[in-house]
């Protein structure tokens, strides 16, 4: 019989919001598979380190990100076999992923090239959004707001379009973008009301204003957050 491939949410930081559903899988599999740039440690690894029990066999692969969608598609395809191997050997495999599987995760590769051949499971984690939110504790959206997640990668006058529309809102992939993304903040007049945060619910968090930020030294895993305005 096919092994069983589950992604996992393991949250945005915090290894205490790791699901129970998580917990039980992490312990459980044989295979425990996870993505990581070539020379760095994998940070969703680093999350459930502690949970593991230590006789599983690993799998760390690496998508690279930076590629034309077209020219990833034979390196994916490739960097999924041998998670497709231990399946089809009849092992279970767990994929760890930071937040959501679902919400701009890197499970969501291994899902589309793997998920016809195997059964699988996706076990949803805390969004990195919701987790940022907590941490810097601001109420997100009330009643009918709209809520909106922009990519920082976006065109300038698209941010704006798109703010505008948006009664609250969350902005990822900042990095090399950041200053791009607060001239907008600041041209649209929601800079005051804008919050940055870095490595959200992890133990190196760290919170400082738009305008104390270094836009040469924005991390990966950095997000700013434009709460709603209303109050009830």
């Amino acid at each position: 019989m096919k092994g069983r491939l589950y992604g996992v949410g393991v949250g945005p930081g915090d290894p205490e919001l790791l699901t129970l559903k998580a917990l039980r899988l992490l312990r459980t599999c044989p295979v425990v598979a996870y993505q990581s740039a070539e020379d760095k440690e994998s940070v969703a690894r680093g999350i459930v380190a502690e949970y593991l029990p230590g006789n599983q066999i690993e799998v760390k692969y690496h998508l690279p990100r930076a590629l034309d969608p077209y020219a990833a598609q034979p390196i994916y395809d490739q960097v999924v076999t041998p998670i497709a191997e231990h399946l089809a050997a009849g092992r279970d495999v767990v994929v760890l992923c930071e937040g959501d599987p679902l919400f701009y995760g890197s499970f969501m590769y291994v899902f589309t090239r793997l998920s016809d051949q195997f059964e699988t499971e996706v076990v949803p984690g805390v969004s990195s959004p919701m987790g940022c939110a907590s941490a810097l504790s601001v109420p997100l959206t009330y009643r009918d707001d709209v809520f909106s997640v922009l990519p920082a990668t976006l065109p300038a006058e698209t941010l704006k379009a798109q703010l505008l529309n948006a009664d609250a809102a969350a902005i990822i992939k900042l990095r090399r973008h950041f200053a791009k993304v607060r001239d907008v903040l600041h041209h649209l007049g929601l800079a005051s009301r804008a919050r940055y945060i870095e490595r959200g619910t992890m133990v190196n968090q760290k919170i400082i204003s738009l305008d104390e930020v270094y836009p040469d030294q924005v991390p990966y895993f950095s997000m700013i957050l434009v709460p709603s305005q209303s109050r009830l």
